[in-house]
């Protein structure tokens, strides 16, 4: 929690200059992407979801430390590794968790207050569910508990791959080429929350497409 509230310190400042310069960017291009109360929406969602993380409202079902314990065959000793492995391993939980949240009725409930905004900005990245308060996303970092990552790195990188999704919910940024082939871009965003039957639950993926491309 000290990890993911140092990071906020950070990450909101960051989030606000980001807006801000897409706002003026809108405006000077003749492309504007913010209508203001859909704006207030998204930012009042973001704010109540901040304080419930802050304030720790959330049930956990299963915790990552506990499997950590159970599950651990190994240990990564090179800090290198260990670090790109753990990244790795929670960016396949977000596609996992993702994945569920658009498959199954329950979970759509909850996530689909990130798509009911008409406007695609960096705001609307800000629009989750405060009803999400149970905590079982650690059932998807079982590989990571079976290489023995230790729960200090995860709190480390999971604010940084939460934050690392901010910047592609914008229609200003086209395709970016080859990376196109390697990370999530805002043109493969796009098509995500996009509303045409063809585009539905298509590039689930967090950080790296190649989940979607498996």
């Amino acid at each position: 929690m000290e990890a993911y509230a140092n990071a906020l310190l950070i990450a909101i400042p960051a989030f606000l200059v980001l807006m801000l310069t897409e706002l003026i960017y809108g405006y000077a291009t003749g492309k504007q992407t913010y209508v203001f109360m859909d704006t207030i929406s998204s930012l009042s969602s973001g704010l109540t979801n901040i304080l419930k993380d802050t304030l720790g409202l959330v049930v956990i079902l299963i915790s990552y430390p506990w499997l950590n314990q159970q599950l651990a065959v190994t240990r990564i000793q090179d800090d290198f590794w260990l670090y790109l492995v753990a990244f790795i391993c929670i960016d396949f939980a977000s596609y996992w968790s993702h994945r569920l949240n658009h498959k199954i009725n329950f979970f759509w409930n909850q996530h689909i207050i990130h798509h009911s905004s008409e406007e695609f900005n960096m705001a609307c990245a800000l629009r989750q569910s405060v009803s999400n308060i149970l905590g079982y996303g650690a059932l998807f970092m079982i590989p990571a508990a079976v290489l023995g990552i230790p729960q200090e790195v995860i709190a480390i990188l999971a604010p940084l791959h939460l934050f690392g999704q901010f910047w592609y919910h914008t229609q200003h940024i086209g395709k970016l080429g080859w990376l196109e082939y390697i990370i999530v871009t805002p043109s493969q965003h796009r098509v995500h929350h996009a509303i045409n039957p063809i585009y539905i639950d298509k590039n689930l993926s967090a950080i790296f497409c190649v989940w979607d491309r498996m």
